[in-house]
């Protein structure tokens, strides 16, 4: 098999979580794009049947379900539904992610009284620990189960981030263990699953213009301005950006890569130079 041929995912199947929009709508497109059947899933059923149906008027052979990675009883409803319809389940994103509200620092240089660790609502920690750690667990634990029972090889892989390795003032503080936990449980997964010809990875980026905190990135041109200051690069990424990565993660490409957190984040945990 040729270099390029590794990369050839056509005839495959996935499932991606978080679907409706932003990262994972960006994972979805690219498999389509690929040749690959695609389960759209997100908590907004009817955003992501939306994007479904687009891609699918596109030409490309798409599924959606309504999922809230927090339900594992749904979660495996809709897993097994998927591998009903596609005959098996080869490639899972973990992606289903929110925003654990502002830090305890503002980038207009003062501190928010509320996001602060004396005063955060322990209820913002708890729903960002279900859904950007526990969820991601959920998916994990979902598609190890489906591929194993299919005897399938196949690829999972997660939403991490940067901020599992470096800490910003300007972030719910509950999204960096999260973040950190989910670079670990990759790591764990891949050990445990290798056996079975099953590969966990982690793609970790830096920010990215999606929709997350009311699309924050795209509205407060103070916060944009600070994140871009914070990239050697020069800027925050957009979603296209991570579609070749996520490309390599499914495909053969990366056959020899398991336990791996990618980061993508424009040299960000790099630290200021200037």
């Amino acid at each position: 098999m040729s270099t390029l041929d590794q990369f050839n995912i056509a005839g495959r199947s996935a499932i991606v979580t978080g679907a409706a929009s932003g990262i994972g709508l960006a994972y979805a497109e690219v498999m389509a794009e690929a040749g690959v059947t695609v389960t759209l899933t997100d908590i907004d059923g009817a955003a992501v049947e939306t994007e479904a149906t687009r891609l699918r008027a596109a030409g490309f052979t798409t599924r959606s379900a309504q999922l809230d990675v927090a339900d594992r009883a749904t979660m495996r409803q809709v897993f097994d539904e998927h591998v009903a319809a596609c005959g098996g389940l080869d490639i899972a994103f973990a992606n289903a992610g929110i925003d654990p509200g502002a830090g305890f620092w503002n980038p207009g240089g003062f501190r928010n009284e509320d996001g602060q660790i004396d005063t955060l609502d322990p209820a913002r920690w708890d729903r960002s620990i279900s859904i950007n750690l526990t969820g991601v667990f959920n998916t994990i634990r979902e598609a190890a189960r489906c591929m194993k029972a299919g005897g399938k090889r196949g690829s999972i892989i997660a939403t991490s981030s940067n901020a599992a390795l470096v800490n910003e003032a300007i972030v719910g503080m509950a999204y960096m263990p999260a973040k950190a936990g989910v670079a670990h449980l990759v790591r764990h997964a891949a050990m445990e699953l290798a056996e079975f010809g099953i590969r966990v990875n982690a793609i970790a980026p830096g920010p990215v213009v999606t929709n997350i905190g009311g699309g924050w990135l795209k509205k407060d041109p103070v916060a944009r301005r600070a994140w871009d200051a914070m990239v050697p690069l020069g800027s925050v990424a957009e979603t296209n950006d991570l579609k070749p990565l996520a490309l390599l993660l499914a495909s053969d490409a990366s056959s020899y890569m398991t336990g791996s957190h990618v980061l993508i984040d424009g040299g960000m945990a790099l630290g200021k130079f200037k």
